[in-house]
């Protein structure tokens, strides 16, 4: 079955070849390729109520960044064209931070599962940080040498190792690797680096 559709004609004045004609714009770059909505756009950057600098969470270069922000809500993020580093350019997962904190799907809350378990609970974040403070010094405890095999002093322990995440920076790996062997650990990496 045939159904028939009436549309309207574009008048031949409407037509884009003829209007890049008349207004003397051959390669429809100016006003020629406007449309209303195109005319109508601005920027998520101009309603903001201040600009924050902060740094990349991605990895150990340290781009910069500004943080676009109205009330509470982040409105966009971008590359700090003043960084000396990055000179406002980000690649993509830096480019894409804006989704990262802004993400409906971002997980807000601590997540458990117990051995055994099928289900993950939602638990305080005291209480996890409280469970990982109480197995890293089990674990300490139970696994320590004060001494090597050949009798050399050595306090530490060979049972917790550390690899850090691309996204800590140097400082913070830093931090890290003295917390670490100060707790007599000797296995630490990190990413901190491309």
């Amino acid at each position: 079955m045939r159904t028939s559709v009436t549309k309207r004609l574009p008048k031949p004045t409407e037509w884009p070849v003829v209007k890049q004609l008349q207004r003397g714009d051959p390669h429809a770059l100016g006003e020629t390729a406007a449309t209303d909505r195109s005319r109508n756009l601005a920027p998520r950057t101009r309603e903001a109520d201040k600009v924050v600098a902060s740094v990349c969470p991605y990895c150990a270069v340290g781009c910069g960044q500004l943080i676009y922000v109205k009330g509470d809500k982040i409105l966009d993020i971008e590359g700090d064209p003043n960084s000396p580093i990055s000179e406002g350019c980000l690649c993509p997962k830096g480019s894409a931070t804006f989704q990262l904190v802004t993400s409906s799907q971002r997980v807000q809350h601590v997540l458990y599962r117990s051995p055994f378990a099928t289900e993950w609970e939602v638990i305080p974040l005291a209480q996890a940080m409280e469970m990982v403070a109480q197995r890293v010094k089990k674990t300490r405890d139970e696994n320590w040498q004060p001494f090597a095999e050949n009798g050399d002093e050595v306090n530490r322990t060979l049972a917790i190792a550390h690899l850090g995440g691309a996204t800590l920076d140097n400082e913070e790996n830093y931090l890290l690797k003295k917390l670490f062997n100060s707790l007599g650990i000797l296995q630490i990496e990190n990413q901190a680096r491309i």
